[in-house]
């Protein structure tokens, strides 16, 4: 009969036997590589920020730099000069082209000063302007930028009327946007420049678009008749004032005219009154004689016989005025 004990081998590991110097050899190489693990590149759109058990130590510039390895130092490398975009209104489904967008309603929708409602898409750029306070003062950076400009975008809306964001008022909206946008985010500290601020889209809801459409050209017609209205007037008035001054000249000339003669025949006068002082009858004589000359050329003029065979008139022929001969 077998016996039922039995004796179980297990197979010998044998370990590897290192000598001391190996093992100082390998700890040497082990804490070099721990050492070299602590050099890293800054890119040129980067900054290094080092971080000493969680806490911030140094910033350091684009190029090769190195920190103590983990777990003493830690960098983080954010993108200083990369532009951020956020869609407020709206999402790019597709880059296109053609391009594709997506409506959200819930952010797009907004009252005006005047109590309309407005559907308003915004873009917004913005970069890194403090990267210390982009990595550790804000939690979320693109969310709170997101919700401060929804907030800055409505407060702003509401300040206006819909027909300053839907026609011409557009550029100081966007400005006022993006100052206030910038102190709500000074306010956070969070680290942030905005670049800029671009109404893409405003529009009324589509249930009254075309009302809207008709009182936009309404508006376009008033302002096409203003402005002919100012171009006839900017024709007729300087035309106007030139001929008043024409005017002014002419009558200027006519006065000077008519004193310089006024003066001639004055010292005309005189000079007959001291030649008639001195011979009256011979003056008169002379004055009627030149006036005579004067007249008759100017008379159709008649030849009468006197006495008791005078037959009546005869016209006395001007030979001045006959033709003459062929």
């Amino acid at each position: 009969m077998p016996s039922s004990d039995f004796e179980i081998r297990m197979p010998e590991i044998r370990l590897p036997q290192f000598s001391r110097k190996m093992v100082v050899w390998g700890l040497i190489v082990a804490a070099a590589l721990w050492l070299a693990s602590g050099i890293y590149k800054v890119e040129a759109d980067e900054l290094g920020v080092v971080l000493r058990f969680g806490k911030i130590s140094d910033v350091t510039e684009p190029g090769l730099n190195y920190h103590l390895p983990y777990p003493i130092e830690s960098v983080e490398t954010p993108k200083v000069t990369a532009v951020q975009r956020l869609e407020i209104g709206f999402r790019t489904v597709y880059q296109g082209p053609p391009a594709r967008y997506e409506q959200v309603p819930e952010e797009s929708l907004m009252l005006t000063g005047d109590e309309n409602i407005v559907n308003v898409n915004l873009i917004v750029q913005f970069k890194i302007k403090d990267a210390t306070a982009y990595l550790f003062k804000v939690r979320n950076v693109s969310g709170t930028v997101r919700s401060a400009t929804e907030a800055a975008l409505r407060q702003v809306i509401g300040y206006h009327k819909i027909d300053e964001a839907l026609t011409d008022g557009k550029f100081v909206i966007q400005q006022e946007i993006q100052q206030t946008l910038q102190e709500v985010l000074d306010r956070y500290n969070a680290g942030v420049l905005i670049v800029a601020v671009q109404l893409q889209d405003v529009h009324p809801p589509d249930q009254v678009v075309a009302a809207f459409k008709d009182v936009a050209s309404a508006l376009e017609d008033k302002n096409k008749y203003i402005n002919e209205a100012q171009g006839y007037q900017n024709d007729v008035i300087p035309r106007t004032r030139g001929k008043a001054e024409q005017l002014i000249r002419q009558s200027e000339s006519y006065q000077q005219q008519r004193v310089l003669r006024s003066q001639g025949e004055t010292d005309r006068f005189q000079d007959v009154l001291a030649q008639y002082e001195k011979a009256p009858a011979v003056t008169e004589k002379r004055l009627y004689l030149e006036t005579m000359e004067k007249i008759y050329p100017r008379m159709k003029k008649y030849i009468a016989k006197v006495g008791k065979e005078g037959t009546g008139l005869m016209p006395l022929l001007d030979m001045r005025s006959v033709p003459s001969a062929p």
